[in-house]
């Protein structure tokens, strides 16, 4: 369900509700969950992202409270490393769960694909490197998530969106039944040129949160996009 819906949009944004930046500096604002979901909505999100680790503000009572609210597709972001947090994420509401390749051993990222699956969740493995997306099991069953920026650091500093242009082959190789470009996506002319490059969909979060008109940001995302890729119109 995450997966197709990402594939079929006009808009393939994961779009991103998290409370803080990595530097504990508020993003919501005194807007409310509702809203921020009225408007995600409103913009055509084929999927929504729900941020619940407490390195963000987030909270497991922050993605039930979205899931009360919508019928999209919600990805958890949280640092998932055993079984019971997947059955846990599920009765929530997510629909996908994020597995962070660098910090857990091979053996337990593989085991979580395979545990998330059988739970019909959709894992979203996010890597760094070309050592992470090799040998990925059931890699079409996956989305493949490149992260522009660095969890060691709070997200507060990365490669860029260089990162995901660089690693883009391995990720196609692997057989990604959704090939991502995650964080730091910080404007629409950002955006098109990492679809038209080849991703399937784009996280996009703080830009997000922080433009003054949502609606300007994402026109001027679709005009980018078409005038790189004329045969999408």
């Amino acid at each position: 369900m995450f997966i197709d819906a990402l594939r079929g949009a006009p808009r393939p944004f994961v779009m991103e509700i998290k409370r803080t930046d990595g530097e504990g500096r508020p993003l919501t604002g005194d807007r409310s969950v509702a809203s921020l979901v009225e408007a995600y909505t409103a913009a055509g999100a084929p999927c929504l992202s729900v941020v619940t680790g407490h390195w963000f503000g987030g909270t497991p009572d922050l993605l039930a409270e979205v899931a009360a609210r919508t019928t999209l597709p919600l990805l958890q972001k949280d640092f998932i490393t055993r079984s019971e947090q997947l059955r846990t994420a599920r009765s929530l509401g997510a629909s996908a769960v994020l597995l962070t390749a660098g910090l857990l051993p091979r053996s337990a990222l593989h085991r979580l694909i395979g545990a998330a699956l059988d739970l019909e969740l959709t894992p979203f493995v996010e890597v760094v490197a070309d050592s992470e997306i090799a040998g990925l099991p059931h890699a079409e069953a996956c989305v493949v998530a490149v992260n522009n920026k660095d969890i060691n650091t709070r997200e507060r500093t990365g490669d860029g969106v260089e990162r995901s242009l660089r690693l883009l082959p391995a990720v196609l190789n692997s057989g990604a039944g959704c090939p991502v470009s995650a964080s730091g996506i910080d404007t629409p002319q950002t955006a098109a040129r990492l679809l038209s490059a080849g991703y399937t969909g784009l996280l996009v979060g703080t830009s997000l949160l922080r433009t003054d008109n949502l609606t300007t940001w994402l026109a001027t995302f679709d005009s980018e996009l078409d005038a790189t890729d004329p045969g999408r119109s």
